[in-house]
């Protein structure tokens, strides 16, 4: 993966916020960052990489420590400061995000070693919004396409969609030849996905996700299948639900299993973070996150 790492700083709102006054609330630190997350919800099913960049700085420190203890391989560059976004989580579990994602956006020019042994990449859109990030994501991107493996991106939210425009972020999948391209419902609509927008993007597998009715998975070629949520018995917090969607997803289609099937692996693991403070669910303790999330050589075969 490469993406964001960052802290997390999560604020279950305990009423409806209160403008200008006190709201009451409990506040959770957490693991952050979209491709972190990924990395961390798919180290234990599939060998894991993750390339971004962190402060040199304490926090910086603790996110890389904190990455690694799940059994991602943390490939990181330091400097600048490391960033943090503020979550604030609604009592329905729905998110308001404040990212400031500091060195995260310092992703510079990468030793070719840290890409060479990569069976797929996994790319936030967040890596697009600003350099030098952009033009690194996307020339690892091409490091991975030529040694003959595979990208998905992640439409990562409506504000990212509106920041980059439509068609330049459609351009950018359709560039780089994306097997997989994940998005939920309002970023779906909002890029057209079952329309034009579909057309757009040619060859790439569309998985559109829609809370707890069925996910959408829509192949070239294919009549799309609408895969069915499984219940969960709480949803407090939304937070990373979509990147612990897209690691169990990744993991089996690298595992040889189809995307409707890859569907269900992704809703298994979107599951385990809907009762917890921000992204790290079953994974671990409140911890930090990064800026890119990978796949080695070693999983036991390229996605179909």
């Amino acid at each position: 993966m490469v993406g964001d790492l960052i802290e997390d700083v999560v604020v279950w709102l305990g009423e409806p916020l209160r403008y200008a006054s006190d709201t009451r609330c409990r506040v959770h630190r957490a693991r952050g960052g979209s491709a972190a997350n990924v990395a961390a919800h798919a180290a234990g099913l599939v060998p894991t990489v993750f390339i971004g960049c962190v402060g040199a700085d304490r926090l910086g420190d603790s996110l890389v420590a904190e990455l690694a203890a799940t059994g991602v391989e943390v490939r990181v560059q330091r400097r600048g400061t490391t960033g943090t976004a503020v979550i604030l989580v609604d009592p329905d579990g729905e998110r308001t995000m404040f990212p400031d994602r500091g060195a995260a956006g310092e992703l510079r020019a990468l030793d070719p070693v840290w890409t060479a042994d990569l069976a797929h990449l996994h790319l936030a859109a967040y890596a697009f919004m600003v350099e030098p990030v952009r033009s690194t994501a996307i020339a690892a991107a091409e490091a991975v396409l030529a040694g003959g493996g595979t990208i998905s991106v992640d439409a990562s939210s409506t504000g990212v969609i509106a920041d980059l425009g439509v068609e330049g972020l459609l351009q950018a999948v359709r560039e780089l030849r994306a097997r997989y391209f994940f998005a939920n419902a309002d970023e779906a609509a909002a890029l057209d996905l079952f329309g034009q927008g579909r057309t757009a993007i040619g060859e790439t597998t569309v998985i559109a996700k829609d809370g707890p009715r069925p996910t959408t998975v829509l192949e070239p070629g294919r009549e799309p299948v609408r895969v069915a949520v499984p219940p969960v018995p709480e949803v407090r917090d939304l937070t990373g639900a979509g990147d612990a969607f897209a690691a169990g997803f990744l993991s089996a289609v690298l595992r040889g299993g189809t995307p409707v099937a890859a569907a269900h692996a992704g809703h298994r693991c979107a599951a385990r973070v809907l009762g917890t403070p921000g992204s790290t669910g079953l994974v671990g303790q409140a911890g930090y996150s990064a800026t890119a999330v990978a796949f080695s050589e070693n999983t036991t075969s390229r996605p179909g």
